[in-house]
Formats: C-alpha cells, structure tokens, sequence
C-alpha cells in the first residue's frame, strides 16, 4: 500500500498566479496480485472501476479459464506502470489469440514476466495462416522490452523456438518450456542463443532427449554453467546410458542449487553415479531423483514413458528402503548435510531452496 495526498490547484486574489494547496482527500494505492477466473471476472472488473480513496493496482495477474475478449478488457483497466507479470492458464485462446493479446502488452513498460499454460496452441500441424501467425507472435515479443521469465507449457511447437526466442531484444533469465514437443533443431538452436549464458532456471521437462540431442544439451548447459541456478529435466528419457554421458556436463554448473530428474528410467547403478555427481557439486541443495526401475512391479515396458513411470506401482516386495540406505550412506560419507536428496515428487518445491 502507498498513501498519496491529493493536491488540488488553487488561484490567488489577483488571478495572476496558481499554487498548489493540500487537500485533505488521500489516496491510498493498494498494489496487488490478482487471480481471475470466470467466477471472479465482475468483481474484479468492479474493484477496479470502482471511484473512491482506495485505488487497486496490479502487479502481477493470473486469468484463468476466461477468453481473449476478457483478457483484453481486463489489461485495458490496469494502470500500464505497475504490472509485471502475465499468467493465462488453461484458456483457450489459441495462436490466433495470442497475436491479439501480445500487441497490448507493450504497453505495460515494467513486464518482466510471461507464462503461457495450456493454452490450445498448436504448430505441430502445417495450418493455413500458421507463418503468418508465426510472424505476428514474434513482433509481439520483440515489443516486451523488459521480459525476464518466459514460461510456455504444453504449446506445442516443434521448431518454432528460434521464431519466437530469436525476437526477443534482451536475454531472458527464466526460461520453462515443460511439454512443448521441443525438436532437435530448437535444442540446437537454445544451446547457441543469447539467452543460454543468462539463464537462471531453466526447464526442459518432458522433452523427449535422446543421443541427437545430447550435443546441443552440453553445449547449453556449458554455456550456462556459471549462471543456472535450477534445472529440471524430468521425464526426459534419460536412461543410464545418457545420464553418464551428461553428468559432466552438469557437474561443472558450479551455481546450480536444485536439479529435478525425476521419471526417468534409472537404474539402481545409474542413480547411484547421479548422487555421487551431487554430493560433489558444493553449491547444490536439492536433488529430486527418480525411483529405479528394481523397485517397480513386473512389466514395466523396456523403455518405459514417464506417465508409465508415474501410473506404475512400486513393487512392495521390494524393500525401497535399501535403496534410500545407499544414498544415505553416500551421502553421510561425502559430509553434506546441506543437501536434501528425495524421490518425493508431489512435495518438491525447488523455491524452498535457501
């Protein structure tokens, strides 16, 4: 909250001259995190239409499951300097809709935040139109001056990273781009951008990787390696076989705090050499780990997908827990008891990292 005193102009007894006299009236600037849905939609719209003492400012919005129209209407109510961040998450709003909305985005100078979750947009397919909304996606982001965090899921567009990353004027810090069917030639292209030195956090989870694509990761992860803060790659397919060849790749990212691999098909060996890579890596304070694939019940395909990983029950004639002693005992070896070692998918939170 900000007060502000309101000044009202006044003219002295010759006419000749204004001053300024303080009134009484103050107004008090509340700035805010707004969640919007269709429920929420009117009283929304109302608070901020509403004439009074109290003036509600937004810093950073999250519209779900509302359309374009309301979106548009929404931004034209918010006070351009104060928003940051735009979240639109499961609203059908499509590529067409986005070309519509991001024009209206220049004009909140400050926006240094754009996540795009579930959105219907689609590029797998050639469409009629599809370059040309391809072209007006990237002038739009060319306008976002200050944009820091890009974060796109489940989109859908194979090879369309470089069109749409390419055009962006500063490089981003945050970049998560979880479901998004990303192509060799996008890796390849991400690994040599000027956003690959910058990057803070960095999300490619549930992009298949394979031995195409492991040059380009190497790269990318060199690039970033004195910047990248948290990382996620799970449900990349990473089997033991990669995971060896990458581990040094990921060991030299000296500022990396949280690594998330979690569902992927490790072996128990394989997931062992994962944890003597952390345990070396003094800045890391998080590894989420996927559970072996010794512990699952019988059937497991030999490749398995990380939905099957997910829905596949653990064997309970297994003692997982021999599992856990090994990584303890790995860990209480190395000394570092400031690091959290969990396959507890559902309660890992990279943010809890001090």
């Amino acid at each position: 909250m900000e007060a502000e005193r309101k000044m009202m102009p006044t003219v002295t007894e010759s006419g000749s001259k204004q001053e300024v006299k303080e009134d009484s009236e103050v107004l008090v600037h509340v700035r805010a995190d707004l969640f919007v849905n269709a429920r929420s939609w009117e009283r929304v719209r109302g608070a901020l239409t509403t004439c009074g003492p109290l003036k509600l400012q937004c810093r950073y919005l999250r519209a779900e499951e509302i359309s374009v129209s309301s979106i548009r209407a929404l931004l034209a109510l918010l006070p351009q300097q104060g928003l940051l961040g735009l979240d639109v998450r499961y609203s059908n709003i499509g590529v067409a809709g986005l070309a519509e909305l991001l024009p209206l985005l220049k004009s909140f100078p400050a926006l240094s935040s754009l996540r795009l979750h579930y959105c219907n947009l689609d590029l797998r397919r050639e469409q009629p139109g599809q370059e040309g909304a391809l072209k007006e996606l990237s002038e739009g982001l060319k306008q976002l001056q200050e944009l820091r965090c890009l974060s796109l899921t489940a989109l859908r567009l194979p090879g369309q990273l470089r069109v749409l990353l390419s055009s962006l004027p500063r490089p981003l810090e945050v970049l998560e781009l979880p479901y998004l069917s990303l192509s060799p030639a996008d890796l390849a292209f991400l690994s040599v951008s000027h956003h690959a030195s910058t990057l803070q956090q960095l999300d490619l989870s549930e992009n298949r990787l394979d031995e195409t694509t492991l040059t380009s990761i190497r790269r990318l992860l060199s690039q970033a390696s004195s910047t990248l803060q948290h990382l996620s790659l799970s449900g990349c397919g990473l089997t033991d076989n990669l995971l060896v060849l990458l581990l040094p790749s990921l060991g030299c990212c000296r500022a990396l705090r949280s690594l998330a691999l979690a569902l992927n098909p490790l072996s128990v060996s394989g997931l062992m050499d994962l944890v003597k890579m952390a345990v070396k890596m003094p800045s890391l304070r998080q590894l989420l780990y996927p559970n072996p694939l010794e512990d699952y019940q019988p059937g497991l395909p030999e490749m398995p997908s990380s939905a099957q990983l997910l829905d596949w029950p653990l064997d309970e004639a297994i003692d997982v827990n021999i599992t856990s002693s090994q990584i303890n005992r790995a860990l209480k070896a190395s000394g570092r008891s400031d690091l959290l070692l969990t396959c507890d998918l559902l309660n890992y939170d990279k943010d809890m990292v001090c």
